[in-house]
């Protein structure tokens, strides 16, 4: 099958196999591409990032309305060129076999851990950070040495053109391919027979996606979502809490999907909080019409369920809190806290993915951990205070995907650290080396040396091996 053909070509569900073959053979004929190899195509995915980032954040922009060229740029443009950079780091080290301790009786063998590219991995990225979370996997997967089909959302149709583009530019369609399609293509790609999938986007998507990926005993990173909950201790300090949770929850409008879900804070203080959280949105955001620094939300489907969220909180008892005012004709809502939240309210029943911000008040530190552990486990977790004993209840007494302490999102940020969640969170990590372990095959190897007493243990059994198997005992 011609490379540049596929390349050129609109694929539609019947080509996927086609291109899933297409990089199968390619690895057969390279199984294990050298670093220089990896580098090199590390090398390109960073020409891409580089030379076209203002051409990704005005694509991304267009598709979601408006979206702040900045904010393209901190969250998805340059984490990508870190992610890139810290791969070419340190490739040679994790490409390097490993050695692993050999018990006594078995030297002198040896053991080793060889960790082998595992073949073609697919993506499927979505709407909300369409370039970071299509890419970002991909670098994880090429440094391990692997063919990458990725599928980004149709709801961000400019963008996902424009990453075909760049890519099928860059690499030819053996080594990294965009498909563009609709749901149905979706569907189609997540029942192909990769050899790894990741899938970033909604717990419910997500179940599917584990399901189809089962049929073929595929291999599957699910990075979901869920209901991040901020814990604010009695011992925090609003003025410098608030800013940061205002940038953490009302960038990108909301739309990320470990943005702070709900806030907890001590009972007879919601007030006090939403007054300085007022505060902070003035500054960061003193108009919401025409405001360059602030989102659009991605579509009229999704301004129509965050309206519905609303309105079934109120139905409910609860009071809101606009910070803004509304800019309906370019699909901006403002940032909203909802005050008197219960658990009855689908704002707290549902990932909200948007501006809306509820505050819960806890009695003490035990019912508020009893509040989140009550939950599904979330992808991320905030802890705001200066008490440390405290703090590391709060973290001993959860579960969570990752968690940022005084601050939001940044835990995210660290190639030195797997991100992932946990239960209907998701399921794997990936980032910096855990990337390259994920989309790897990590084969452990026993070298047995010329001389070595393994034969003591051979048949016909007798004296000799019972005495060999009653050492054992005792030293193994």
């Amino acid at each position: 099958m011609d490379t540049h053909t596929i390349a050129a070509t609109a694929v539609g569900a019947p080509a996927l196999a086609g291109i899933l073959d297409l990089q199968r053979q390619a690895h057969r004929a390279d199984p294990a591409p050298g670093c220089e190899r990896r580098l090199d195509r590390l090398d390109r995915l960073a020409r891409i990032n580089e030379q076209h980032c203002d051409d990704i954040a005005a694509a991304i922009c267009a598709d979601f309305g408006h979206r702040s060229t900045q904010e393209t740029l901190l969250s998805e443009v340059l984490m990508v060129g870190a992610a890139i950079r810290n791969a070419r780091r340190h490739l040679r080290a994790w490409m390097k076999p490993r050695r692993v301790a050999t018990p006594l009786h078995y030297l002198p063998a040896s053991n080793r851990l060889m960790r082998q590219p595992l073949g073609v991995v697919g993506v499927v990225s979505p709407w909300n950070y369409p370039y970071q979370l299509a890419i970002g996997p991909a670098v994880g997967a090429i440094a391990a040495g692997n063919r990458v089909m990725i599928k980004p959302s149709e709801l961000t149709p400019r963008f996902s053109e424009l990453l075909d583009r760049l890519v099928a530019s860059h690499f030819s369609a053996e080594e990294v391919k965009v498909v563009q399609g609709d749901a149905d293509l979706a569907r189609a790609f997540v029942a192909l027979p990769f050899d790894h999938l990741l899938f970033t986007g909604s717990t419910a998507v997500g179940r599917e996606v584990a399901l189809a990926a089962a049929r073929n005993l595929t291999p599957v990173t699910l990075e979901l979502g869920g209901k991040s909950p901020v814990l604010i201790d009695a011992s925090c300090d609003f003025a410098v809490a608030a800013p940061r949770i205002a940038f953490g929850k009302w960038l990108n409008a909301g739309q990320t999907c470990i943005a702070p879900d709900y806030l907890l804070v001590p009972r007879g203080r919601a007030h006090a909080l939403a007054d300085s959280l007022a505060a902070a949105v003035g500054k960061l955001y003193p108009s919401i019409a025409g405001n360059a620094d602030y989102s659009s939300i991605v579509s009229d489907r999704h301004m129509q369920r965050l309206c519905g969220l609303l309105a079934d909180a109120v139905r409910q008892g609860a009071t809101l809190r606009p910070l803004g005012q509304h800019a309906p004709a370019e699909r901006k809502l403002a940032p909203t806290l909802v005050l008197g939240a219960t658990r009855s309210m689908l704002v707290m029943r549902e990932e909200i993915f948007g501006p809306v911000l509820p505050i819960v008040e806890y009695e003490s530190l035990g019912d508020a951990i009893e509040f989140i552990n009550a939950g599904e486990r979330p992808l991320a977790l905030y802890w705001f205070g200066s008490d440390r004993a405290n703090r590391e209840r709060v973290l001993a007494q959860t579960l969570s995907g990752g968690a940022t302490v005084n601050d939001c999102l940044w835990h995210f940020a660290q190639e030195g650290q797997p991100f992932g969640g946990v239960g209907a969170s998701g399921v794997g990590a990936y980032h910096g080396e855990w990337g390259f372990r994920t989309f790897s095959k990590e084969k452990p190897v026993f070298l047995q040396s010329r001389l070595n007493g393994i034969g003591l243990l051979h048949p016909p059994y007798g004296k000799t091996f019972d005495r060999m198997l009653s050492l054992l005992k005792r030293i193994a």
